[in-house]
């Protein structure tokens, strides 16, 4: 039976930074990570992954505490424990800071990541490099050599910063990427964002200048209102704006039927999603790379989108969703 939970509340991608970092040092000792794993189905691994034994290997999954790493970081647990592993379920972990920590004192071996919040929050940088292949090279040389933890491939899936509004509307503008807002009539230009993003020095001003436009002069500025992350959604649903601001791979976009406008000038970060191994246990269990591979390779935002949703609109257990989907595309057998 899928089991059901409560929606969402959207974090904001500062608190999914930062959240965790008051925390330090009090609950990374030992086994003490202060997560919260539940109950994990298991099956046999099968179609590209089903020769793939990693006997003997214990390797715990770590995960942050919202939605898209919940389902990512069970799919972790079900493929380790279907290829032989021993893999204890410390997802959950509150705050991508502890996460982080977490992985730096081997406290967990594996947990999915972000390129974008790796090279901004953990390695210091400030500028993001435009091309997500690059972005990625950048971050996997870094780790590496700082912090002996190896990338394996990205996802195609880029769960990054946009803007986005109902299709109806959409249509009606005839619009499909943000440098075509320049064309947009003042009257429909109204947009709603956070407060973080409303005020950041990479936010929404220099955004709007990327594309052409200025606050106050392209239109005026009362057509911005300033949100709660997880109020945006249904706003721009609604009508109080026409734009909003949206997390590419939110299951709320499909819930409904926002279309996000394409970023053709690459202003905002990438936030490719990839596995980040322990250097020591991707040198013991080389077939760890192979495991992985085939399923990174499908999850596109799309699909990112599709599986969020389920959590977050429909109620389901991210371990059922994650169990059901590898099930589908032919990963896991039960």
């Amino acid at each position: 039976m899928t089991r059901r939970r409560p929606p969402s509340p959207g974090p904001t991608r500062r608190a999914l930074l930062l959240g965790g970092a008051g925390a330090l040092g009090l609950g990374l000792a030992g086994c003490g990570l202060g997560t919260s794993g539940g109950f994990v189905p298991s099956g046999e691994a099968a179609g590209p992954i089903a020769d793939i034994d990693l006997s003997g290997a214990t390797i715990g999954v770590g995960s942050k505490n919202f939605t898209e790493q919940l389902i990512l970081g069970k799919m972790a647990v079900i493929l380790l424990r279907a290829a032989g592993a021993e893999a204890p379920d410390l997802t959950n972990i509150p705050g991508s800071s502890s996460a982080r920590q977490a992985m730096i004192e081997d406290q967990v071996q594996m947990q999915w990541e972000y390129t974008g919040t790796a090279w901004i929050a953990y390695l210091g940088e400030t500028t993001p490099i435009p091309d997500e292949q690059k972005q990625y090279e950048a971050v996997r040389d870094r780790d590496l050599a700082d912090n002996q933890l190896v990338w394996l491939e990205p996802a195609p899936m880029n769960n990054t910063y946009g803007f986005a509004g109902p299709r109806e509307e959409i249509e009606r503008l005839g619009i499909s990427k943000l440098s075509q807002l320049k064309d947009v009539p003042e009257e429909d230009l109204t947009f709603c964002v956070e407060s973080e993003f409303n005020n950041r020095n990479d936010g929404f001003g220099p955004m709007l200048k990327a594309y052409g436009l200025t606050r106050g002069r392209s239109f005026p500025d009362d057509n911005v209102k300033v949100l709660d992350t997880g109020a945006i959604y249904q706003a721009t649903d609604t009508g109080t704006c026409t734009f909003g601001e949206v997390f590419t791979t939110d299951g709320r976009i499909k819930a409904l039927d926002l279309v996000v406008l394409e970023d053709d000038k690459a202003f905002f970060p990438k936030y490719n999603v990839a596995p980040v191994l322990t250097e020591q246990v991707v040198d013991e269990y080389p077939a760890i790379v192979d495991l992985f591979a085939p399923v990174v390779e499908e999850l596109t935002d799309e699909v990112l989108i599709d599986l969020n949703a389920k959590v977050d609109v429909e109620g389901e257990d991210p371990a059922d969703v994650a169990m059901e989907w590898l099930q589908a595309q032919g990963f896991i057998a039960r």
